[in-house]
C-alpha cells in the first residue's frame, strides 16, 4: 500500500475545500474583491496601530496616542456625504481611485522625523479615515451587486475572515518592521498594499445596478437623508444599528485605556499592542468561518446579540494584570466583534435596495463610530484622573445591556435570512 506524498495531500486538501468553499467563492467578481479586501486589509492592520505607537514614542504621551483613534473616527461627521457620492457613480471605480489615492497620501509619511511633524500624522490619520468610510459605502453596494441574497452571509463571512486572519499576520509583521527597520518600513508596505488593491479592482467584472435618476432623486437634503429614513422605517434594522452604536460608543473607552492597561497593569511596553492584537484575530477567524452557519440557524439579530455579549466578557481581563487572561479574552473578543459586525452587515446589505445602500451604509456607520469617536476623546481627557480600570468596567457593563437588548423583543419575519448557503 502505497503511502500519500505531500504533494497529493495537498491536492486532496485543495480539492476538499473546492468543493466545501464558501457558496459566494462561486461568483468571480467576488474572488477578485475578495483578492483586493487581502490587500487593503494587510495594508489598514499593518498603519494604525503602527502610527499610534509611533506618536506614543515620539511625544511620550498616553492622550496624544489615544488621540489617533479618536480621529480615525472624525470623518464619520461626513459619511452621509460620501454615502451619497458612493450612490451617485460607479463603485468599482470609486473604490480604485480611492486606493490609488490614500496610497499616495500615507507615502506623505516618509517626511516625518520628530514629534514636530505630529500634525501630518494626525492629517493623514483623518485623510485614511475618511477614505475608509468612502470605500466601505462603495463596496456595500457593489457586493449587493456581486452576490444574490442567500450567499450574503457567506461572502461577508468570507470577507471578515480574511479581515481578521491578517489580524494574525499584519500586526506582528507591522511591529517586526516597526522595531527592526522603522516606522518608514511599514509605510512603505501600506502604501504598495494599497496600490495593489487598486489594481486589482480595475480588473473586477460587474453590472452594476444604475443610479437613481436625477429627477428621482429629490432634494439634495432628501438624497442625503435617505439612509437615515431608511434605517428608521426598517424597526429591525434600526434596532440592531441603534444598539451597536451603544456597544461601540462603550468600547471606546477601552480604546482610550488600551496604553495604561498595557504599561500599568501588565508592566508591557506600547509596542506588545501590535502582537496582542493578532490573538484577536484567531477568534475572529473561527467565527468568520462560522458566522453564516450562525445566521442561517438563528438570524441575524441573535446572532448579533450572541456576539456582543461575547465582546463584553472578552473585554474584562482588560481590568487585571494576567497576560494570559488578556491574550483569551481577545480571542472572545475577536469572536464575539466578527459576529456581530457581519450578522449586522448582513442584515443591513439584505434589507436595503442597490442603490441606497451606499447612504444606508454611511449611516449606519456614523451612528456607530460617531458615539465611539466622542468617548475615545473623552476617555483620552480624563484618563490622568480616572483609573482605566473603571472605564473597562463600565465598556462591558453597557456592551452587556446591548447584547440583552438585541435579544428582546418579538421574532420577526425579517430576523431569518433567506436559505444562507455556507
Amino acid at each position: 500500500m502505497s503511502t500519500p506524498t505531500p504533494v497529493t495531500t495537498a491536492a486532496t486538501g485543495a480539492a476538499r475545500w473546492y468543493r466545501r468553499r464558501p457558496a459566494a467563492w462561486v461568483h468571480p467578481g467576488f474572488r477578485r474583491l475578495a483578492l483586493a479586501w487581502v490587500f487593503t486589509n494587510l495594508a489598514d492592520s499593518a498603519l494604525y496601530l503602527m502610527v499610534a505607537v509611533w506618536v506614543k514614542e515620539i511625544t511620550g504621551s498616553d492622550g496624544a496616542a489615544a488621540l489617533v483613534f479618536a480621529l480615525l473616527g472624525v470623518p464619520a461627521f461626513v459619511a452621509p456625504f460620501l454615502g451619497t457620492v458612493a450612490d451617485r457613480v460607479s463603485r468599482r471605480r470609486l473604490l480604485v481611485g480611492a486606493y490609488t489615492g490614500i496610497a499616495l497620501v500615507v507615502a506623505s509619511l516618509f517626511l516625518v522625523q520628530s514629534a514636530a511633524w505630529l500634525g501630518l500624522l494626525y492629517a493623514v490619520v483623518v485623510a485614511y479615515g475618511a477614505v475608509g468610510y468612502l470605500t466601505a459605502a462603495a463596496q456595500s453596494g457593489l457586493l449587493r451587486d456581486l452576490l444574490p441574497d442567500e450567499h450574503l452571509a457567506s461572502g461577508n463571512g468570507l470577507l471578515s475572515t480574511i479581515d481578521q486572519s491578517l489580524r494574525l499576520v499584519s500586526p506582528v509583521l507591522g511591529a517586526g518592521l516597526y522595531a527592526l527597520v522603522g516606522p518608514r518600513a511599514v509605510v512603505a508596505l501600506t502604501v504598495v498594499s494599497f496600490a495593489l488593491a487598486g489594481l486589482v479592482l480595475l480588473t473586477v467584472r460587474v453590472r452594476e445596478s444604475e443610479p437613481e435618476a436625477a429627477s428621482e432623486r429629490g432634494s439634495y437634503r432628501v438624497e442625503l437623508s435617505a439612509g437615515v429614513r431608511h434605517l428608521a422605517r426598517t424597526p429591525v434594522l434600526g434596532r440592531v444599528v441603534l444598539l451597536m452604536a451603544l456597544a461601540c460608543g462603550a468600547v471606546g473607552m477601552v480604546n482610550a485605556a488600551v496604553f495604561p492597561a498595557l504599561e500599568q497593569g501588565m508592566g508591557l511596553p506600547p509596542s506588545a499592542l501590535g502582537v496582542l492584537v493578532s490573538f484577536q484575530g484567531v477568534g475572529a477567524v473561527a467565527a468568520g468561518m462560522t458566522v453564516a452557519w450562525a445566521i442561517g440557524r438563528w438570524g441575524e439579530r441573535r446572532t448579533f446579540a450572541v456576539g456582543t455579549l461575547a465582546l463584553g466578557v472578552g473585554i474584562l481581563p482588560v481590568m487585571g494584570s494576567s497576560v494570559p487572561l488578556l491574550v483569551v479574552g481577545l480571542v472572545v473578543v475577536g469572536a464575539g466583534v466578527t459576529w456581530s459586525v457581519v450578522a449586522a452587515q448582513t442584515l443591513r446589505i439584505r434589507l436595503t435596495p442597490p442603490r441606497l445602500q451606499g447612504r444606508t451604509g454611511a449611516a449606519a456607520n456614523m451612528a456607530v463610530n460617531v458615539p465611539q469617536t466622542v468617548t475615545t476623546a473623552a476617555a483620552a481627557a480624563v484618563l490622568g484622573v480616572i483609573d482605566y480600570r473603571l472605564l473597562v468596567a463600565v465598556t462591558a457593563a453597557v456592551v452587556g445591556l446591548a447584547a440583552l437588548g438585541a435579544v428582546g423583543g418579538r421574532r420577526q419575519e425579517s430576523d431569518v435570512a433567506p436559505a444562507v448557503v455556507g
